[in-house]
């Protein structure tokens, strides 16, 4: 029931009041988002962590001049690969049989599948699919986020091309797919902090199908 109670605190908070978040709060946050499954485990995507006001300051008008972007603690972007490679698809694999240090012939067979289609698809349809599985891991981080008593507001109003040219992510083979503030609300300026949450009725969202 506590994380239930944490997802109906949280709200994508509307503005923040600069406050910082303890480092330790930021490390479980992001864990949460390493630890988040994606497709095949190829975890296709990277993210960045801005705490530097600069860059803040450049990245809030390509996203509609939120307030939220300069006055967060810290700053998610989430990167994904632009992508995928063999050199890519490999280095995921081989960390696996690393890690696990064994060899399996159906996970080595499966390499071979997924070497023998993704990298021969359309680069567009590629991105889109591992946008999607950062998309999983941002959504880790949110309800991280507010186990930890942390705001978080998901923004996908911003402008993915300028967001990538100032931090360089076209030259490193990615690109932004969805961006993170996470911080403390300031109510007095927060217009959305007061109203009751809306979401639907589990009737009308969830169908049973025994």
């Amino acid at each position: 029931m506590e994380l239930l109670d944490k997802l109906n605190w949280r709200y994508a908070a509307k503005a923040m009041n600069g406050k910082k978040v303890p480092q330790d709060k930021i490390d479980r946050i992001i864990e949460a988002a390493r630890l988040a499954p994606t497709s095949s485990g190829l975890q296709p995507f990277e993210i960045y962590v801005i705490t530097n006001k600069e860059i803040k300051e450049k990245i809030k008008p390509v996203a509609w001049n939120q307030s939220v972007i300069t006055d967060c603690s810290h700053l998610l972007v989430f990167a994904a690969w632009d992508t995928y490679t063999a050199e890519r698809i490999n280095k995921m694999f081989d960390l696996t049989n690393e890690i696990r240090g064994f060899k399996n012939e159906g996970w080595e067979n499966y390499r071979q599948m997924l070497l023998n289609s993704y990298p021969q698809k359309d680069a567009e349809v590629n991105f889109n699919h591992a946008a999607k599985q950062a998309y999983i891991a941002f959504s880790q981080a949110i309800a991280a986020a507010a186990f930890e008593g942390v705001d978080a507001t998901p923004i996908e109003g911003f402008d993915p091309d300028a967001v990538d040219k100032i931090l360089g992510l076209r030259e490193k083979g990615l690109r932004s797919a969805v961006l993170l503030p996470l911080g403390y609300r300031q109510e007095d300026k927060d217009w959305l902090v007061n109203l009751t949450k809306v979401r639907k009725s589990t009737e009308d969202l969830v169908t049973v199908i025994d």
